[in-house]
C-alpha cells in the first residue's frame, strides 16, 4: 500500500517557498542568495575554507535557524518515540500479565469430569476447526511471501510443487468451497435481518406502549381496615435446594408481607441434601411459625423431577383446594410488602386471567462487568419482550418466580410437569392452548440476585436454551391440534420457539464463529462490512435502550453475547436432539445478597417486636450452644477454597478468531481484522474466567 501524502510539510515547504527573498548587500559572485535560510550556503567559505566577513548577522542567523530547527524536529521524534515506546510497554505488560493468569488458571485449573458425549463431540470438532486454520494460516503466509498472494499462479505455470499445490488449493477454494459457504453465509444474513426485524417491531411496540401509557388496571383494590373475608386464600411457595446463603432473606421477606395471616399460607419446599442446611432452614421456619405466621416445612424423601417435582408434590396437598391463588418464589427472591397487595387484585373480574407476573430488579447489577451485561439482556427482556406480548397477545413465557397463578388454571392445564428442565415454560404454553390469558406488570418489582460468576451463568444459560428445545419438540403436534387461531399457532411456532429460541443462536454461533473466520481464508466467499458491524452495532444499541445507564458497556455487550452464543447453541442441539446433559438440572450459585433498603426497612420489622423475638429465638431449638455448633459447622464448610475454571471451547475459539484475524490482516480488511481481533480477545477473556467473580 503507498505511504498517504504528508500534507503538513506540503504546506510548510509551500510557505517557505512564497517567502520574498533575502537582500543582502554583497557581492553576488561570492554569495548566492537562496529564499530559504535553511539551505543558504556561503560559496566563498566552501571554497576557501574561510567564512565572509561582511555577513557575519546573516551566516549568524542562519546557523541559529538551523539548529533550532534541528531540536525541534529531535524533541518531537523523541517524544513520539517515547509515546509509542509507553504504549508497546503497555501492551507487553498486560500480555504477560495474560500469559501469567492463563499459566496459573492452567496449573490450577480442576480436571474436567464432564460425562456429555455430545459436549465432548462438539468441543473435537471446534478443536479440529482450529487446526485446519492453523495449517491455512502457514499456507497463506508461504503464499504472502513467495509473492503469490498478489499474483496468484496457475496448475500449468507453477514451477514448484508448493506453488503448484497453492494453485490446486485456489482451484478448490473458488469452486467448490466458495459456494456452499456463499449460499450458508446468505441464508445466516437473511435469518439475522429477520430476528432483527422482530427486534424492531418489539422496540416500536415498546414505544407505543410508553406513548399510549398503556397498562394493566385492576378492578379491585384492597384498603386498610378492610373485612379480612374479603381477601383471597393464598398460597405462597418457596422452592429451595441447599440455598444456605439467602434462604433467610426470602423466607423472612414472605412472612412479613402485607396479607392477612390467617388467608396466607408459605409453603418452604426444601429438596436440601446437606442436613446442616435443613436444620437451619427448620429453626427459621419454626421462628416464624412462634411469630403467629402461617408457615410449613416440606422435604421429600424421594428428591425427583427438580423444581417441577417439588411444586407437583406440594400442589398434591389436601388443604390446598382451600386455596385460589399461589404465588411462587424462587430463593433469592426478596418481594415487597405489598406485591399481593398489587397483584390478586388483577385477578377479580377477569374468570380467564391464569397468570400475573411482576418484573425483575437486580441487587447486585452494579457487582461486577457479568452482571452489568446480564442486566442489559434481563432489562431487555421483561421492559420489551414481556411487556409487549403481554399487552398485545396476552401470552407470554413464565419466568419460574415472582408471580401468581390462579390454581384451577394450573390444574386444567395438567399441572406441574416433569419432562422438561424450563417446567415454567411448559405449564404456561400449555395454559395457552386451553385458552387462559397472562398479565405483566412492568411496575411491579421483584428483588432477586445475579449469578456473579461466570460457571454459574453459563449452567444457568445452558438450562434456559436446551429446555425450550425439549418442549418444543413435545409440544409441537399440540400446538397444531389446538382450538386456537392461526395467529396464535404461528406466534407460537415460529416466533416464541423457532425465531426467538432456535434461529438466535444458531446463526449467532454460525455467522460470527464458523462462517466469519472461513471467509478469511476462502476469500470468494464475503460477508459485507453491514453484516459484522453495522447492524449488530444498531441492534446492540436497541437492545440496551432499557437500560440506559448501561450505554458504556455496548461494545463489551455485543461481543460477550457472541460469545455466550457457543453455550447457547451446545444447549440448543443438545435440547433438540435429547442428548444427556440438557436433562440435568444444576442450581445457580446464589450469594444471599440484599439491598440495602431492605435491609433498613426489615430491620425496622424487627426491632417492633424485638422482645418477642429474643424469646421465641430461644426456644426454637434444643439448645444455644448446640445452635452455635452447627452455624459454625456451616461456616467452615463455606470457607471452602474455590477456583476460577479453564473453559476448553471458549479458548479454542479464541485462538481460531484471532488466527483468523491474522489472515485478514494480510488482505488489509479493516473491520473484519478489527472485529476478529476484539472477538478473539473476548473469548480468551472468558475461556480464562476472567470476567465476573474472582474467587482464587
Amino acid at each position: 500500500m503507498s505511504r498517504p501524502p504528508n500534507y503538513e510539510f506540503q504546506k510548510w515547504w509551500n510557505q517557505q517557498r512564497d517567502q520574498p527573498p533575502h537582500h543582502h548587500h554583497h557581492d553576488l559572485n561570492n554569495h548566492h542568495t537562496n529564499p530559504n535560510p535553511f539551505l543558504t550556503v556561503d560559496i566563498t567559505a566552501g571554497a576557501s575554507g574561510t567564512s565572509n566577513p561582511t555577513t557575519p548577522s546573516s551566516s549568524t542567523a542562519a546557523d541559529k535557524d538551523r539548529s533550532r530547527s534541528a531540536r525541534q524536529l529531535s524533541g518531537l521524534y523523541l517524544l513520539k518515540f517515547h509515546h509509542i515506546a509507553a504504549s508497546v510497554a503497555s501492551i507487553a505488560h498486560a500480555f504477560v500479565n495474560l500469559l501469567r493468569t492463563a499459566n496459573r488458571r492452567i496449573q490450577n485449573s480442576p480436571p474436567s469430569h464432564s460425562s456429555d458425549s455430545s459436549t465432548s463431540r462438539f468441543y473435537r470438532l471446534i478443536k479440529s476447526f482450529l487446526i485446519l486454520v492453523i495449517f491455512l494460516l502457514v499456507f497463506e503466509l508461504l503464499a504472502y511471501f513467495k509473492g503469490w498472494h498478489f499474483e496468484p499462479p496457475s496448475v500449468g505455470s507453477a514451477t514448484v510443487f508448493a506453488e503448484k499445490m497453492y494453485a490446486i488449493w485456489l482451484e478448490i477454494r473458488a469452486n467448490w468451497l466458495a459456494p456452499p459457504l456463499q449460499t450458508m453465509a446468505n441464508a445466516c444474513i437473511l435469518l439475522f435481518l429477520i430476528q432483527s426485524v422482530d427486534r424492531i417491531v418489539l422496540i416500536l411496540g415498546c414505544f407505543w406502549i410508553k406513548f399510549r401509557r398503556l397498562k394493566p388496571e385492576a378492578n379491585l383494590e384492597f384498603v386498610e381496615g378492610q373485612n379480612v373475608e374479603d381477601y383471597p386464600m393464598v398460597l405462597v411457595q418457596i422452592p429451595m435446594c441447599n440455598e444456605r446463603e439467602c434462604y433467610q432473606q426470602s423466607i423472612g421477606a414472605v412472612c412479613v408481607m402485607d396479607w392477612p395471616k390467617e388467608r396466607m399460607l408459605v409453603q418452604i419446599l426444601d429438596d436440601s441434601d446437606d442436613s446442616d442446611v435443613q436444620h437451619l432452614i427448620k429453626s427459621e421456619v419454626r421462628k416464624w411459625q412462634q411469630r403467629g405466621v402461617h408457615i410449613i416445612y416440606r422435604h421429600r424423601l424421594l428428591r425427583t423431577g427438580y423444581k417441577a417435582g417439588k411444586l407437583k408434590s406440594a400442589m398434591n396437598c389436601e388443604y390446598v383446594k382451600d386455596y385460589q391463588f399461589v404465588a411462587i418464589f424462587d430463593a433469592d427472591f426478596q418481594p415487597a410488602s405489598d406485591f399481593l397487595r398489587k397483584t390478586i387484585p388483577h385477578f377479580e373480574g377477569n374468570d380467564d386471567l391464569a397468570l400475573v407476573q411482576t418484573r425483575w430488579t437486580f441487587v447486585n447489577k452494579d457487582e461486577n462487568l457479568l452482571t452489568r451485561l446480564q442486566n442489559i439482556n434481563l432489562s431487555f427482556h421483561f421492559e420489551v419482550e414481556q411487556q409487549v406480548n403481554g399487552i398485545f397477545i396476552n401470552f407470554f413465557g413464565f419466568n419460574g418466580t415472582a408471580g401468581v397463578w390462579r390454581i384451577q388454571a394450573l390444574e386444567e392445564s395438567g399441572g406441574w410437569l416433569e419432562r422438561t428442565t424450563v417446567e415454567d415454560m411448559d405449564i404456561a404454553v400449555r395454559a395457552h392452548l386451553c385458552g387462559w390469558k397472562f398479565i405483566y406488570l412492568n411496575d411491579v418489582k421483584c428483588l432477586c440476585e445475579l449469578p456473579e460468576s461466570y460457571e454459574a451463568y453459563k449452567k444457568q444459560q445452558y438450562r434456559w436454551h436446551s429446555g425450550p428445545m425439549q418442549l418444543f419438540r413435545l409440544c409441537f403436534f399440540d400446538i397444531l391440534r389446538s382450538k386456537m387461531s392461526v395467529f396464535k399457532k404461528a406466534n407460537l411456532i415460529f416466533l416464541f420457539f423457532l425465531l426467538r429460541k432456535l434461529i438466535l443462536p444458531f446463526y449467532s454461533f454460525t455467522l460470527f464463529c464458523i462462517i466469519l473466520p472461513l471467509s478469511m481464508f476462502i476469500t470468494e466467499a464475503q460477508l459485507p462490512a453491514w453484516v459484522v458491524c453495522y447492524v449488530p452495532g444498531i441492534m446492540s444499541i436497541l437492545n440496551i435502550l432499557p437500560a440506559p445507564r448501561s450505554f458504556p458497556f455496548i461494545v463489551p455487550y455485543l461481543l460477550f453475547e457472541n460469545t455466550m452464543s457457543v453455550t447457547k447453541f451446545n444447549a440448543m442441539i443438545s435440547g433438540l436432539f435429547r442428548f444427556g446433559s440438557s436433562y440435568e438440572w444444576i442450581v445457580t450459585k446464589k450469594l444471599g445478597r440484599s439491598s440495602e433498603a431492605d435491609l433498613v426497612a426489615f430491620a425496622e420489622k424487627e426491632s417492633e417486636t424485638s422482645i418477642e423475638t429474643a424469646s421465641l429465638i430461644r426456644s426454637s431449638s434444643e439448645s444455644g450452644i448446640d445452635e452455635l455448633n452447627k452455624i459454625e459447622l456451616v461456616t467452615k464448610k463455606m470457607g471452602k477454597t474455590k477456583r476460577n475454571r479453564l473453559y476448553r471451547k471458549e479458548l479454542v475459539l479464541a485462538f481460531i478468531l484471532l488466527t483468523a484475524s491474522i489472515r485478514s490482516l494480510l488482505s488489509a480488511q479493516g473491520i473484519h481484522f478489527y472485529f476478529l481481533l476484539f472477538q478473539g480477545v473476548t473469548f480468551l477473556v472468558v475461556g480464562l474466567d476472567l470476567i465476573g467473580e474472582q474467587v482464587s
